[in-house]
């Protein structure tokens, strides 16, 4: 039963408030414009590992475009070959090294719309473009906005931040105990900051405080 506590507090909704820019600074600031039409530039390709943060910035972007009253869509490879997508002022496509061969053609066909001046588009992948396992004029467009690697947080980093989010809910975090959660648990932010949270509860609901062996517990 107690393998299920961390499930308790879902990981908030993605947006650039709760992004830790660290070493992504320049990578944040064009997202956010380009999801604003703050640059004239209309295509951006951002590439990085697993877990680094791409679907984050690219949710963020949507979230924040929806709040200036834009028209935008967040789509997975997965969802793009059947997606209706009518002028939406942003499309942001995740993972597209998944792309099948009829979504290709349709994302070829969109980035040249928006070359055209319709709408803007904000891809993620896991490598450069011209690394893709994809169609070549495909990857060459790809390659005709802005570029950007993102770079994933340090283990000191998310040690920081975990330190930090446990003293704005009022309690301290030991180092030792949030080493071990990130060696321990999945290592994305979102996923750890939503674990500290459930611990948090965990530990108000049994009158136990955070430490070690009652994190060990729960993972156990």
């Amino acid at each position: 039963m107690q393998q299920l506590v961390l499930d308790i507090v879902p990981a908030p909704p993605p947006c650039f408030d709760n992004f830790v820019t660290a070493t992504n600074a320049e990578l944040v600031h064009a997202i956010h414009a380009i999801a604003v039409r703050q640059d004239q530039e209309p295509l951006l390709y951002v590439w990085g590992a697993a877990g680094s943060g791409k679907s984050h910035l690219l949710q963020a972007s949507v979230h924040l475009a929806l709040s200036q009253g834009f028209t935008a869509h967040y789509l997975d490879a997965s969802e793009f070959a059947t997606a209706d997508l009518p002028a939406y002022d942003l499309v942001a496509i995740d993972n597209v090294e998944q792309l099948d061969a009829a979504s290709q053609i349709k994302l070829f066909n969109l980035i040249n719309q928006v070359r055209e001046g319709h709408g803007r588009l904000i891809s993620a992948g896991l490598t450069a473009p011209m690394q893709l396992p994809l169609r070549a004029d495909l990857t060459t467009r790809l390659g005709w906005g802005l570029i950007y690697q993102i770079h994933p947080l340090s283990d000191a980093d998310k040690l920081s931040v975990l330190i930090t989010h446990a003293q704005a809910r009022g309690f301290t975090l030991h180092p030792g105990v949030a080493d071990y959660l990130i060696r321990h648990w999945r290592r994305d932010l979102p996923s750890l900051l939503a674990a500290l949270d459930s611990l948090d509860h965990y530990s108000l609901q049994t009158q136990r405080p955070i430490t070690l062996p009652l994190l060990k517990e729960v993972l156990s």
